[in-house]
């Protein structure tokens, strides 16, 4: 296991730190083309200040790493982005750009639940190794006597917020954290594995774009990329109520009992048999364990 320290702005950690409602935050990164290699789900990701002040302040665990439009960004995390608005938010990733503003650029972002923060008076020094000169991050394997692992285990300790994500002794233990994505970050994630398009009819009209889970939360399913379905508002509703599914192949299914209740469907009828749009990441398209659950459970035959 691997965690990063990242150079923050102590303004945008603070903002943070002060709303602990925030269970989700956007390490938001100006280029869409960072160079950032993303982590794995689950791993810490830490916020050091910049020097003199050379402290680390807090961190939280990733859910993943994306590309989202300013607005998206707004729209799934809006504080958790550590500004009060979506037009600071697209003033202070201009401020960063060259060239000339734009309204709704497109930003890197590192996804982040499970955030904790030292006490103001608690803070820990920066790693020794991190070079004045590294303005960005700088990634370490965590050990049992590293200083980052040891760092780590006294910043949750003295987090003025409990984070839920521990699952074992702090010290020595590499599973830091259950690797699950949090919500927003499900909803941000399936948005753009899914290239905005809806699964079952291609519709690219996003603010009618919905995440859906084939299997839902509140039974037994979780926040993942391969229990994720982007559909359109109107086909999540009927993929929830049974009346499409999708089966281990992929293919779009509907129920008999759509017309019978309903004397329509001529849309969806035309594309039963068809292979719904798909990631192009085998680990992110639908697991089938979850379709087929859907299908036997859900599925209206």
């Amino acid at each position: 296991m691997r965690a990063v320290v990242a150079v923050t702005d102590n303004d945008w950690a603070a903002f943070l730190r002060d709303r602990p409602h925030l269970s989700e935050a956007n390490f938001w990164l100006p280029s869409p083309n960072s160079g950032f290699k993303p982590q794995s789900v689950g791993e810490p990701f830490l916020f050091k200040t910049h020097h003199p002040d050379n402290r680390l302040v807090g961190g939280g665990f990733v859910s993943g790493f994306t590309r989202l439009k300013v607005s998206e960004a707004w729209e799934f995390f809006g504080e958790g982005n550590g500004v009060p608005s979506r037009e600071t938010l697209a003033r202070a990733i201009n401020g960063y750009r060259r060239g000339p503003a734009e309204d709704d650029p497109l930003i890197g972002c590192v996804l982040l639940r499970d955030l904790f923060f030292s006490l103001p008076d608690r803070a820990i020094p920066g790693p020794p190794d991190f070079a004045r000169n590294i303005v960005r991050w700088k990634s370490y394997e965590l050990t049992g006597d590293s200083y980052v692992q040891l760092a780590l285990g006294n910043l949750l300790q003295d987090s003025d917020g409990p984070s839920p994500a521990v699952a074992g002794p702090i010290f020595g233990d590499p599973r830091l954290a259950i690797p699950r994505l949090g919500q927003q970050a499900f909803k941000s994630m399936v948005l753009t594995a899914y290239h905005r398009r809806c699964a079952v009819t291609g519709a690219k009209i996003t603010p009618v774009l919905q995440a859906a889970h084939i299997r839902p939360v509140g039974l037994s399913g979780e926040h993942r990329l391969d229990n994720g379905l982007l559909l359109r508002s109107d086909v999540h509703i009927l993929f929830d109520q049974g009346y499409l599914g999708v089966d281990d192949r992929y293919r779009i299914q509907v129920s008999p009992r759509l017309r019978a209740d309903f004397g329509n469907g001529a849309e969806f009828y035309s594309r039963a048999g068809t292979v719904i749009e798909l990631p192009d990441r085998r680990a992110e398209q639908p697991a089938k364990d979850a379709v087929t659950w859907h299908m036997d459970t859900v599925f209206r035959r």
